[in-house]
């Protein structure tokens, strides 16, 4: 796929992204993610997700999910109120590439790396000199993505440990990413996997 093959698949989160340069960067770390992240399951195992996020492009369907959560509920003045606009900007972008680098950095490994938050809070930090956004918004985002797993950091397979989410944004993106997760929440999306949202008709 090319960089904007991969960009059109996002289309939609990219617009829940209102600063200019923030969308540029979005756009540049998700147009230079794997091929693989844009056509495989969002689970190797099938046990950790709902059907919705089974089968082919159902890892960019997690992706729009958690990133569908995160847009409607940071647009309620109540749960946003803590964060900034471009807060906001940077949650979208720590969930749109949180899972990128899922099954490895190259070609598709055959079981999910563990350590893959850590694999693309570096990706994020490694591209820093491509990117518009300061180190703190860099920190930010890598943070946040290193710690999505939430209270699940830690496999008896693995000795890596990874951090636990202790900021409000890295606690709001791992929150995003467990509703995106939880099997007895379903979302509709159509042909080109988009979320199906009524109330905008």
């Amino acid at each position: 796929m090319t960089s904007e093959e991969k960009i059109k698949v996002f289309v939609n989160e990219f617009l829940y992204i209102k600063d200019d340069d923030l969308r540029s960067d979005a756009k540049y770390l998700v147009g230079n993610l794997p091929d693989y992240f844009f056509v495989v399951d969002a689970s190797s195992t099938g046990k950790y997700h709902p059907k919705y996020a089974q089968g082919e492009q159902g890892l960019t369907r997690h992706v729009k999910s958690a990133c569908k959560f995160a847009y409607e509920m940071l647009s309620n003045p109540i749960i946003g109120k803590p964060y900034t606009d471009r807060d906001k900007d940077l949650i979208i972008i720590a969930l749109l590439i949180h899972d990128g680098l899922k099954y490895g950095k190259g070609e598709k490994e055959k079981y999910t790396r563990f350590d893959h938050p850590l694999l693309a809070s570096n990706y994020v930090k490694e591209n820093k000199d491509n990117l518009k956004m300061n180190e703190e918004d860099i920190e930010k985002v890598a943070s946040a993505v290193a710690s999505h797993m939430g209270p699940w950091n830690t496999n008896p397979y693995s000795d890596v440990v990874l951090p636990i989410p202790r900021l409000p944004m890295e606690k709001f993106v791992h929150m995003c990413d467990y509703l995106a997760s939880r099997r007895f929440i379903n979302l509709d999306f159509d042909e080109n996997s988009n979320v199906i949202d009524e109330s905008k008709n």
